[in-house]
């Protein structure tokens, strides 16, 4: 294998434990709605992945917001590039480069429709828990 090959497969690599790890912290606090969307194929797109979830409190939303936080920190070593929203009630941002993450609360997920503009990309959808 050549080595632009390889750094290939290590990209996809680190981007499937980055997201899995991400998509389980949402989980352990019952974020809802979790889907992951891949962008990797769209030139328009910023970032390599979107995974979108909701909450249905402010106080769920944060929960959510630290966990990943937290565990991304523990298990990966990898601070966010940036946050944003910590003071919204009603949406919170989490970037890590590759991966962006986005905490809506219920009733804001379909007003900011994010799941519509990225229909392109490669969707996977997570049961809720």
């Amino acid at each position: 294998m050549n080595n632009s090959n390889s750094a290939s497969v290590q990209e996809d690599t680190e981007a499937t434990i980055l997201n899995d790890l991400i998509i389980d912290a949402i989980q352990d606090v019952k974020g809802k709605g979790i889907k992951k969307y891949d962008l990797r194929q769209l030139d328009e797109a910023s970032t390599d992945f979107f995974i979108i979830c909701h909450g249905s409190s402010s106080a769920q939303l944060s929960g959510i917001l630290s966990n990943i936080e937290r565990k991304v920190i523990k298990e990966l070593g990898i601070r966010p590039n940036h946050t944003e929203g910590k003071m919204s009630k009603n949406w919170r941002l989490i970037d890590y480069f590759s991966v962006v993450v986005h905490v809506f609360a219920e009733d804001k997920r379909g007003f900011y429709n994010l799941d519509d503009l990225w229909s392109d990309a490669i969707v996977t959808a997570y049961e809720d828990i």
